[in-house]
């Protein structure tokens, strides 16, 4: 599981291989909001070169209805791509012809930025080639004047999660934190994730790299607890509940025992950054 996504400017190469430093799990070298578009170009020119040198990183592109998705599209024959992100995720169709125009198979983490694309949402998980979803939060208060950036986001959240179920996707990531001198909103941001069932957040800035891992990451105690029960499913035949320190639990609560080892498990085996 990869918890935390790190965006970079595109025509900020001097930081690429910082933010690979930061511990971030996947790297997100950003074409569309973080660069302006005189220096869309000279963005691309510089992931191309990254990568050509052994970079490795997600690249967001510039959405369908702009002009530069078509030379967007083009970089993504590079080396190196982990995944591409496509932005405002709204149309099925659009999705589809964008995943078909792919020059090599490639995952795809599409954004649902709007209301048009969490209405649609059913239809977009459905689509061959897309991998995750990922909740552009700030734009989808934009787009539907939503200010409430809790309760008044929890149906689209919730929304997101399910789909992503539904579908059996990788569990969705989470959107940004925008206040980066508030630690405590960050973690409570996090905590939050964690529990409405993402399996990772997007970050703007490499201090919030690690408060996102240690947050979304089963704690210590969170694994003990899945070892014994997984330890003592194993040492009994019995099919149907087993009983441990006093309560009676049952398959669904073992095979999610069993799917956190898994994921840590996954956690651990991450390269480490250069």
């Amino acid at each position: 599981m990869n918890y935390s996504y790190l965006f970079v400017p595109g025509d900020r190469p001097e930081r690429f291989d910082r933010a690979i430093a930061s511990g971030a799990h996947a790297i997100v070298i950003d074409l569309e909001d973080a660069v302006q578009p005189h220096a869309k170009d000279t963005a691309r020119s510089n992931i191309a070169v990254w990568l050509k040198n052994g970079g490795k990183a997600v690249v967001r592109i510039n959405g369908s209805d702009t002009p530069w998705h078509n030379d967007d599209i083009s970089l993504l024959a590079s080396p190196g791509i982990r995944a591409v992100m496509l932005p405002k995720a709204e149309d099925p169709k659009t999705v589809a012809a964008f995943i078909s125009a792919l020059p090599a198979p490639l995952p795809v983490i599409a954004l649902i930025e709007t209301a048009r694309g969490l209405w649609n949402i059913e239809n977009i998980v459905g689509i061959k080639g897309i991998t995750q979803l990922g909740f552009g939060s700030v734009d989808f208060q934009l787009d539907t004047g939503i200010e409430d950036e809790n309760d008044g986001l929890l149906y689209a959240r919730s929304q997101i999660v399910l789909a992503s179920a539904m579908a059996e996707l990788a569990k969705p990531l989470d959107g940004v934190t925008v206040d980066l001198g508030n630690m405590h909103r960050l973690e409570r941001d996090t905590t939050r994730a964690r529990g409405l069932g993402f399996g990772g957040k997007m970050c703007i800035h490499p201090s919030q790299v690690q408060t996102v891992n240690q947050g979304l990451a089963p704690t210590p105690e969170t694994i003990a607890w899945a070892e014994r029960v997984v330890n003592a499913a194993d040492k009994t035949d019995i099919k149907g509940a087993i009983r441990l320190d006093g309560k009676m639990i049952d398959r669904p609560v073992i095979e999610r025992a069993r799917l956190l080892l898994k994921v840590e498990v996954r956690a651990q085996s991450f390269p480490k950054p250069d």
